[in-house]
């Protein structure tokens, strides 16, 4: 999976607007405010459409650009790969014929203009049909995932969250052949580096297992088979979980719930504690302390009334928790643990971190959220950039308005909503629009 960093928001493309009221909070009054709604709706969204067209435009540019440079590139991949002692024949001959794909650049710097609300994300992952096919492949490899737990500390039901979510439990592992996508990435300059890397990896593992073209396939960005490791992971964490002597990760399910287990073991994964949990908090909740940044003992929070979603007491443990509201303080809210770290260390979403934990507590028998998502206006960049604006003008320094809620963001906003007297939970809101006198 691509590792997108989570904050408040995810962005998703505009494309996936197929209605004003989608993309847009419209208020059901009178008919003149309705008209006014539905005025500023069209304005939101065909400012949208023209940033998307002047983007396009600056992607098909950058496309005719990488496409020409690409077989200079190539000779310079040759080079590289005969420096770090590659065989001749995977440079003359699978190197040699790597292929351009205007596809992945495209994929790669299209900037979605619209927010996607935790609802939005959370409602198509944590599926009852993922719930239920967690539970049927519990039971089926009941004996490999216990061999695991035992061997790395990762409990089951964690392992069949992420392969889940990656690959919906290996039924999609991509098709886009890894080593042009990689080779299209390594000749786009922003992170030739990086993807250089990652080719030159990709190649050795080809040649180490005999993989061939066919079997390469991924996501655009490279990652493979049924966990989506990118080729530096795969090297350095895969494992040969059925003995056959190769650690494929396409092809073998006990290979890559091994690997799985191995990669959540060195990212620090706590044997015997959970992820985090739901929580409820008090109706005089303050919020002083939200994100990774400021978390608390245990029984701090229990100090502060915050309970556990079905009322009883925290655990008296002495565990480190910090609090997440991905949709302000009328949705849910979550105390993660040091393994919500470690998801996050896999892919950097809170949001991802927050469904693989459900998931995992669904598949292993648990209800379903005691507070459901609420459904919530999408934000576009515009809108969260003007945001910004008004905080800076208002005297809450949030930095340079960029269109992403960052920390500094959210602190100039909790700032801004007590100066208000308004609940400060650091989300922005409609109300939090109307009082810096914004429309949505």
């Amino acid at each position: 999976m691509i590792k997108i960093k989570g904050l408040t928001y995810l962005f998703a493309s505009i494309a996936a607007c197929v209605s004003l009221s989608a993309c847009s909070s419209v208020p059901a009054a009178s008919a003149s405010s309705n008209t006014s709604a539905t005025a500023n709706a069209v304005s939101s969204n065909a400012s949208g459409i023209a940033a998307e067209a002047n983007q396009m435009s600056d992607i098909n540019a950058s496309v005719q650009v990488n496409a020409e440079a690409f077989p200079s590139c190539v000779a310079g991949l040759q080079a590289r790969a005969r420096s770090e002692g590659q065989s001749e024949a995977m440079i003359n001959s699978t190197i040699a014929n790597l292929k351009f794909v205007p596809r992945v650049i495209e994929l790669d710097q299209q900037q979605p203009e619209f927010s996607q609300t935790f609802d939005n994300y959370f409602s198509k992952r944590a599926t009852e049909w993922r719930v239920n096919e967690g539970r049927r492949l519990l039971k089926k490899h009941s004996v490999l995932l216990n061999q695991l737990a035992k061997e790395y500390g990762v409990p089951p039901q964690y392992i069949l969250s992420f392969w889940g979510l990656e690959t919906n439990y290996g039924s999609y592992k991509g098709k886009m052949s890894v080593l042009n996508s990689l080779a299209t990435l390594a000749c786009e300059p922003r992170r030739s580096n990086y993807f250089t890397i990652e080719l030159m990896q990709a190649l050795k593992l080809k040649e180490k297992y005999q993989f061939d073209d066919d079997t390469m396939v991924g996501s655009w960005a490279g990652a493979m088979g049924h966990t989506q490791f990118m080729p530096s992971a795969y090297a350095k964490y895969a494992v040969d979980g059925d003995g056959d002597g190769k650690a494929d990760l396409w092809n073998s399910t006990t290979d890559a719930l091994t690997s799985a287990a191995n990669f959540l073991q060195h990212l620090g994964w706590q044997r015997n504690e959970r992820w985090g949990r739901e929580v409820l908090l008090p109706k005089d909740f303050s919020y002083s302390y939200l994100g990774a940044k400021q978390p608390l003992a245990l029984s701090e929070w229990a100090a502060l009334n915050v309970t556990q979603a079905n009322g009883q007491p925290l655990p008296a443990v002495d565990i480190q928790a910090a609090l997440y509201l991905p949709a302000g303080h009328t949705g849910p809210a979550f105390l993660g643990y040091e393994n919500f770290n470690v998801i996050m260390r896999w892919n950097r979403s809170e949001y991802y971190a927050i469904t693989v934990g459900h998931l995992a507590d669904r598949i292993n028998g648990g209800l379903p959220l005691t507070v459901s998502p609420p459904e919530q206006p999408r934000l576009s960049r515009e809108q969260v950039k003007q945001l910004q604006a008004k905080l800076n003008e208002a005297g809450f320094d949030v930095g340079k308005p960029d269109g992403v809620l960052g920390r500094n963001s959210v602190a100039g906003l909790q700032a801004f909503q007590r100066s208000k007297q308004m609940i400060a939970d650091g989300f922005p809101s409609p109300e939090v629009f109307s009082a810096l006198g914004l429309s949505l």
